[in-house]
């Protein structure tokens, strides 16, 4: 196989990765190996939020201690919860700025966040109109069911 042979191949398989939505692809034949990753994170367009799983608990029978931490007022306001587990994302993108910091405006139905569970972006949006006085997740940071990701006053 020539160079522009090779070439072409590579750019076919480079191709077919992007097409397919794949992380990566290793191709071997007597005359080459080739492996293509993709190394970022992975940008889909905002797929529509998945049912929550249903949580099955089981009670642990345990002796409140008493703390200053357990002793101190709540953080007032509203919280905007992950409705899934998976993973957080402030921004659309790397690189990108966030749907929301602190001191900003959202109103019910705007997209606050991102939560990707299972390969599948799924925008979080406000239930409430108010102002965004804290962002109580990191990014990129795994995230519970129902775990407050933004305090709204």
């Amino acid at each position: 196989m020539d160079k522009k042979e090779l070439l072409e191949t590579v750019e076919a398989l480079a191709k077919q990765v992007n097409d397919a939505q794949l992380d990566g692809i290793e191709v071997e034949t007597d005359d080459f190996r080739i492996k293509l990753t993709k190394n970022h994170r992975p940008h889909h367009p905002p797929m529509p939020m998945a049912p929550p799983v249903p949580v099955v608990s089981t009670p642990i029978m345990a002796q409140p201690i008493a703390s200053a931490e357990t002793s101190a007022p709540a953080a007032s306001g509203k919280f905007i919860k992950s409705p899934i587990v998976g993973t957080f994302y402030a921004a659309a993108a790397p690189g990108k700025p966030p749907f929301v910091s602190a001191g900003d405006k959202v109103s019910k139905g705007d997209v606050v966040c991102i939560v990707e569970s299972m390969k599948l972006m799924n925008e979080i949006t406000s239930e409430f109109d108010g102002v965004v006085k804290e962002v109580l997740v990191s990014d990129g940071e795994a995230v519970e069911f129902d775990q407050p990701l933004i305090r709204v006053e």
